[in-house]
């Protein structure tokens, strides 16, 4: 492809990307899938200007504003900007790929040829940017961020703006992590062992994992380190009844399967359960695949009087992985921030204090809630503990550090009660959790 030719395709992915709410990895894969023709040069150079806008969006727009001209296409307008910007093209070079020639974006039209003359030689940071814009969040999220995190609040944005890494989690009912590694390796697929997980491989470079013989056999499931992290947190053992209430996709369901094996084997009863029987179906293949498929799946309604698993079940742990806002998986989806809206925050608030109130009552006396999320806000976090226990006294916090030692070892990333992961801290995508314990003299929730 030409140089002009890669530049319309990533302009048709951002325009995508930027109309849907799917993560743009979904997108991007989905994109490429149609455009057969595009070779794997092509498709890392799109794929690599569509990530670079996306994480630059403040800046370019705050650009494209100071210059003041009246642009018809936002998409061009933003591209043009980060040619001259970041790629630091003259006006001359941008024309030229922007030429109108077969498959090439059309030729520039007078106002869009003055930004490019406006923006030679400038630099994409400006003193005069605002701290929103420099740090690209959206404005009216700030007073939440600072709370968070105060002075490391520009340190902590700005590790939410890179690249994420790419981590596995080796399947314990089957493999080992250096058995798993070398595996990879012999594919020539390089790894390092991760930080803090014992299970966890963090990927160098960009392979394409899903065609490797250690995927395909279930030996290695593609997942955050910090992921692999709050599942062990729920330090399930065999012989424990289990419910990750919130299952989704099934990732962690998965990491406790492995916790529950003895000798590839679950002991005890693991429940998925979801709302979605779709995504109880499609995890059917990857329970299938890990050698996990004694799991049971259950769907749930969303209805108060949804009563059929919570007749059936008191188990010593259940995981609540809540719907949140997912200001922790920016890197991932950097455009999540810009979607989000003050209304949907207060929604997942609700969401998540309805999930906690209906998992509490499938806890048994001495059992364990776990509650986590991919959210960065205190409102989705320690406000949401906080309320919880004073909803049900007869629950109390079992601070993580007594918790970590035993089913993680090593050092615990944290002091306090409760776990933060962030991007900045640990160099895992932003999670929290926060565990209580029921009780055993009480068997009644409030």
């Amino acid at each position: 492809m030409t140089p002009g030719a890669r530049i319309q395709e990533a302009m048709e992915l951002l325009d995508e990307v930027w109309q849907k709410k799917s993560p743009p990895d979904v997108i991007v894969r989905v994109f490429f899938r149609k455009r057969r023709y595009a070779g794997s040069s092509d498709r890392q150079f799109i794929q690599d200007y569509v990530y670079a806008i996306l994480r630059r969006r403040a800046r370019l727009d705050w650009w494209i504003r100071q210059i003041g001209l009246c642009m018809p296409s936002q998409t061009r307008s933003r591209m043009i900007a980060y040619l001259a910007l970041v790629c630091h093209m003259t006006p001359d070079e941008i024309a030229e790929r922007f030429s109108g020639h077969k498959y090439c974006p059309r030729i520039l039209i007078t106002n869009e040829f003055k930004l490019t003359k406006a923006l030679h030689g400038q630099c994409l940071n400006n003193k005069n940017m605002p701290l929103s814009v420099t740090n690209e969040y959206p404005t009216w999220l700030k007073p939440d961020l600072e709370n968070v995190w105060q002075d490391k609040l520009g340190d902590e944005i700005a590790a939410l703006n890179t690249q994420a890494p790419v981590d596995v989690r080796v399947n314990s009912l089957k493999t080992t992590r250096d058995e798993a590694a070398l595996m990879l390796a012999n594919a020539s697929i390089e790894t390092q062992k991760t930080e803090f997980s014992p299970l966890g491989l963090r990927i160098f470079g960009t392979p394409r994992l899903t065609n490797t013989s250690a995927y395909k056999q279930g030996l290695i499931e593609i997942q955050d380190e910090g992921a692999q992290l709050v599942s062990m947190l729920c330090d399930a053992k065999p012989g424990m009844n289990v419910i990750d209430y919130c299952a989704g996709a099934g990732g962690k369901t998965l990491a406790l399967a492995g916790a529950m094996a003895r000798n590839g084997k679950i002991f005890g009863n693991l429940i998925a359960c979801d709302i979605s029987l779709l995504r109880l179906d499609r995890l059917q293949a990857r329970l299938k695949r890990a050698g996990a498929t004694d799991v049971k799946c259950q769907t749930i309604k969303t209805e108060d009087n949804d009563q059929a698993i919570h007749r059936k079940v008191r188990a010593d742990r259940v995981l609540i992985d809540v719907p949140c806002t997912g200001t922790g998986i920016w890197r991932r989806d950097p455009n999540a921030k810009w979607r989000l809206t003050p209304a949907e925050v207060m929604y997942y608030v609700e969401q998540q204090q309805l999930i906690m109130k209906k998992a509490a009552t499938l806890v048994k006396p001495g059992g364990r809630l776990i509650y986590v999320t991919c959210s960065l806000l205190q409102r989705e976090n320690e406000n949401q503990v906080t309320w919880f226990l004073n909803e049900n006294p007869n629950f109390e916090i079992i601070p993580i550090t007594d918790i970590w030692s035993e089913a993680i070892g090593g050092a615990c990333p944290s002091t306090e009660a409760c776990l933060r992961l962030t991007p900045f801290t640990t160099g895992t995508d932003g999670f929290f959790c926060a565990i209580v314990k029921l009780s055993v003299s009480h068997s009644k929730i409030c």
